[in-house]
C-alpha cells in the first residue's frame, strides 16, 4: 500500500484518459502519472534515463503510430516494461495477436473499471517481477555451469546427442564446442566400454530429478583413455528430457590407488616371507647355538653344529635378500 505506481498512460483521446485517471486514482493509493499523445512523446521519455515507468497503458491507435508496428516498437523502447494494451471492439484481433508480439495483457475500453484495470496492473508488475526472478535464477545457473572449474554438458536421453557443453569440458577433452554439439555421449567412450556403458544407461532412473552416478572411462579427442566420476541429474531442457551431468577427472588417483594396491601386495609377501620363511632358519640357529652351550657335546659334535649352524645362516641371508629385492622393487622402506 505504500509503494508508489509510476504509471504511463499513452491515450490521445483525453476523454479516454480523464476517464483512467479516475479509475487509477481510485485504485492506487499513491500515484504517479503520466500522458503521452503520441507514440514520439513516449519514445522520448524512455531515451530519458531518469525516467521509470512500473507498467505503460497503450491505446492501439495513435496519430502518429498504431497496429502491430506499434507494439513492435513500443515492446523495443520500453525497456522490459509491462505493456497493457487498450483496444476498442474494432480492433479485438490485434489485442489477442498482440501477445505474441511481447505485449503483457490487453483491456477493452468499454469493459475497463476501476477493479478490472487495478488486478489487471497488478497482476502484469508481479508476472514481471517473477519473470525477472526466473532470469536471474537462469543466469546463475549458466554462470554456474560454464564457469565451473569441472567439465559439464547436458545431453538429450533419448538422442544422447550433446546439447551444451561448458569450457572446461572443452579444455579437458579437446573437442571444439561445435564438435561437442555434433555428437553423441557414446562418442566419448572407447568402444571396449560402449556395451558396458549401454547396460548402465538402460537401468537408469529417467524420471525427472532423477540423481545417478558412476565411474566410467573416457577417451578425449587424442586418444588418451582417462577414468571419469560422473554425476547426473534428469531435467527438462528445451523441452526435452536430458540429463545435465558434472563429471571428474580421477585418473590420477585410480594410478595412485593402483600403485598402493601392488605396494600393499608386495608388503603382504615381506609379511608372508617373514612370518615363515625367516623363522625356520633362525628356529635352527636358535636350537644350535643352545646345544653348542650344553656341556654333553664333543668336540666333533660341536664341529658337525658349527657346520649346521654355518648353513641355516646363509639360509637366512638368503631370505632377507630376498625380502631386499621385494622392498626395493616396490619402492618400499622397511625400517
Amino acid at each position: 500500500m505504500d509503494k508508489v505506481y509510476h504509471i504511463l498512460a499513452i491515450e490521445d483521446n483525453l476523454g479516454d484518459f480523464l476517464i483512467l485517471e479516475d479509475y487509477l486514482r481510485e485504485g492506487f493509493k499513491k500515484l504517479e502519472l503520466v500522458r503521452a499523445k503520441k507514440f514520439k512523446e513516449a519514445a522520448d521519455l524512455f531515451s530519458q534515463s531518469s525516467i521509470y515507468f512500473d507498467i505503460v497503458l497503450l491505446d492501439l491507435t495513435l496519430p502518429d503510430k498504431s497496429g502491430e508496428s506499434l507494439i513492435i516498437e513500443m515492446v523495443d523502447i520500453c525497456n522490459g516494461c509491462p505493456i497493457i494494451a487498450l483496444t476498442d471492439f474494432t480492433d479485438i484481433k490485434l489485442g489477442t495477436n498482440a501477445f505474441a508480439l511481447g505485449i503483457c495483457d490487453y483491456l477493452l475500453k468499454e469493459d475497463i473499471n476501476a477493479s478490472s484495470l487495478q488486478k489487471c496492473i497488478y497482476a502484469a508488475i508481479e508476472r514481471k517481477i517473477t519473470q525477472q526472478k526466473l532470469e536471474a535464477s537462469e543466469k546463475k545457473y549458466s554462470n554456474l555451469f560454464h564457469l565451473s572449474p569441472q567439465p559439464m554438458w547436458v545431453f538429450e536421453l533419448e538422442t544422447l546427442k550433446f546439447k551444451q557443453v561448458n569450457e572446461s569440458a572443452i579444455k579437458h577433452y579437446g573437442y571444439t564446442e561445435e564438435e561437442f554439439l555434433s555428437m553423441t555421449i557414446l562418442d566419448l567412450r572407447p568402444k571396449s566400454e560402449i556395451t558396458t556403458f549401454l547396460e548402465a544407461f538402460n537401468k537408469m532412473d529417467t524420471q525427472l530429478g532423477a540423481i545417478s552416478s558412476g565411474k566410467f572411462k573416457h577417451k578425449k579427442k587424442d586418444g588418451t583413455i582417462i577414468n571419469m566420476d560422473t554425476r547426473g541429474y534428469v531435467l527438462e531442457f528445451e523441452g526435452k528430457i536430458s540429463k545435465h551431468i558434472v563429471a571428474n577427472d580421477v585418473t590420477e588417483v585410480s594410478s595412485y590407488i593402483s600403485a598402493i594396491e601392488k605396494q600393499n601386495n608386495k608388503l603382504k609377501e615381506i609379511a608372508w616371507i617373514q612370518s615363515h620363511k625367516i623363522r625356520a632358519p633362525l628356529a635352527k640357529i636358535m636350537g644350535f647355538v643352545n646345544l653348542l652351550h650344553s656341556d654333553f657335546c664333543s668336540d666333533t659334535e660341536k664341529k658337525e653344529l658349527l657346520d649346521y649352524l654355518k648353513t641355516s645362516s646363509v639360509e637366512l641371508d638368503s631370505v632377507l635378500k630376498d625380502i631386499t629385492e621385494i622392498s626395493q622393487d616396490g619402492k618400499i622402506t622397511l625400517s
